[in-house]
């Protein structure tokens, strides 16, 4: 499929890109920029040969990808219907960036913000993995890159801890610290790879992003001071 092509019926959107119906079971990301999608495409591929839980790839050209609709929900969108398994979904998601990091990067996959031969996914994150009948499966490949797994880890903190919680129901948002915190805690308890050392790259990192909102740049800020007075200490 190609940019010029209409698309299917809109059925989810993120802050980059549009999700579409395109039937027969499959589905359109399209981003909303220019950009060459066949190197994720071709990188879920690998993961997917791998043994790793990624959608099926079907085509990849320019700014679209069609990928495989997963019947499920988002592993955040979950929170908002069972919130009690906020640590639960802590380890799940440190199993997926333990499994991810066995991974040896393929050649010419672009080197992280912190170099290594690990693919990394740099948004493995609770929006990114959804919950299928099946098992997780992570999506949104777009940053995958070769680098260090504490770089993953230590990013994946970094979001989880200053996004903004519009996506869970108005009455949770008033107790989603506790939540986020129990995730996290968690999530970090479980993980193989220590971030510490890696927070405050991993934040200026996450402040190049354009999508980010004002208020998740001074979360990001204090975390990344924080961080160089731990290490400066």
């Amino acid at each position: 499929m190609v940019a010029s092509e209409s698309p299917g019926r809109l059925i989810g959107a993120g802050r980059s890109a549009d999700i579409y119906d395109v039937g027969n079971n499959r589905v359109l990301r399209r981003y909303r920029t220019d950009r060459d999608t066949r190197s994720e495409a071709e990188l879920m591929i690998y993961l997917a040969q791998a043994g790793y839980p990624v959608p099926a790839v079907y085509d990849a050209s320019g700014p679209d990808i069609v990928m495989e609709r997963l019947n499920g929900r988002d592993m955040i969108a979950d929170f908002g219907i069972r919130p009690w398994l906020a640590g639960k979904y802590g380890r799940m998601l440190a199993d997926l960036h333990n499994r991810l990091h066995q991974i040896d990067a393929p050649p010419g996959l672009p080197q992280a913000f912190e170099a290594g031969d690990k693919v990394v996914h740099l948004d493995l994150h609770p929006a990114n993995v959804m919950l299928t009948a099946s098992g997780p499966l992570v999506i949104d490949w777009s940053n995958g890159a070769a680098g260090a797994p504490a770089a993953d880890v230590a990013m994946a903190y970094v979001i989880v801890a200053t996004s903004e919680t519009d996506l869970l129901p108005a009455p949770l948002r008033a107790v989603v610290a506790p939540l986020r915190a129990a995730h996290l805690r968690q999530f970090l308890a479980a993980a193989r790879d220590d971030p510490g050392a890696m927070l405050a790259s991993a934040a200026r990192n996450r402040l190049t992003d354009r999508n980010i909102r004002p208020s998740e740049v001074k979360k990001l800020r204090r975390i990344a001071d924080r961080a160089d007075r731990v290490g400066a200490g």
